[in-house]
């Protein structure tokens, strides 16, 4: 991860216990809400699957099942094998600016090949990230063309983590329904938040990028709370490669 800007986030140890056990609660209940398509049915028919399992000619091959639910923009599922290596540079343009970000394709080699194949379909096209969360984890959630933080592309696939996975300023990573139910909608993290790795991490942004996550994060919410729209709209105009 690069050096990202961080503000700084409420000390704790310093406010009462009544306080402190609020705050804990929202932050569980915050945690617990990062959620994303994909449904139980989805869920079961990958467990257990590896999503990069090898497929008997020494390569390695994603598995992306069709999900119960409709997708949110007609897409085709991703080629079952990688179409990438190594760091691969992109920039996600938004309303509020271009995100400079590096996506890690051998860490996530299906994350990635799905993210690449929803770009390159323009899949993010024109699409609002939807959530912002300014209390105990700290992001901000976009991928999800209907807006509502119920829609997906139409597949799932499973997760890629090890349980080292760390979230802290810059991360870019991917929300879920639970275990391996990822479709399209993902996350950039823009202080360091305490979240179980659960949460597949595909990649991350520059210094310049975070800081710019973190001046939306820090104008808060539509609504003025710890969860929702963010006030400073931000919308996805698309993705590139370079």
């Amino acid at each position: 991860m690069d050096h990202p800007a961080r503000h700084r986030s409420r000390a704790l140890t310093h406010r009462p216990l009544s306080a402190v056990t609020v705050l804990a609660v929202l932050a569980v209940l915050a945690l617990l809400a990062l959620t994303a398509c994909g449904s139980a049915d989805s869920a079961d028919d990958s467990a257990g699957s590896n999503a990069g399992a090898s497929d008997g000619a020494g390569s390695s091959a994603c598995q992306y099942p069709a999900d119960s639910a409709p997708a949110a923009k007609d897409v085709e599922p991703p080629k079952e094998s990688p179409q990438t290596s190594g760091k691969v540079a992109a920039t996600v343009s938004t309303t509020a600016g271009d995100l400079s970000v590096s996506l890690d394709a051998d860490g996530a080699p299906c994350t990635v090949n799905s993210f690449l194949s929803l770009a390159d379909q323009k899949y993010f096209d024109d699409t609002d990230c939807h959530r912002l969360t300014t209390e105990g984890i700290f992001v901000l959630q976009c991928g999800d063309p209907s807006g509502t933080g119920s829609g997906g592309p139409g597949y799932t696939f499973a997760d890629e983590v090890d349980g080292s996975e760390k979230y802290p300023a810059g991360t870019l990573a991917m929300a879920n329904a639970g275990p391996d139910t990822n479709g399209s909608q993902f996350f950039v993290v823009y202080d360091d938040s305490s979240l179980p790795p659960d949460y597949t991490v595909f990649g991350s942004l520059d210094e310049a990028s975070t800081k710019s996550v973190a001046d939306i994060g820090a104008k808060g919410t539509e609504s003025g709370a710890s969860d929702g729209a963010p006030k400073e709209a931000v919308t996805i105009t698309g993705v590139t490669v370079e």
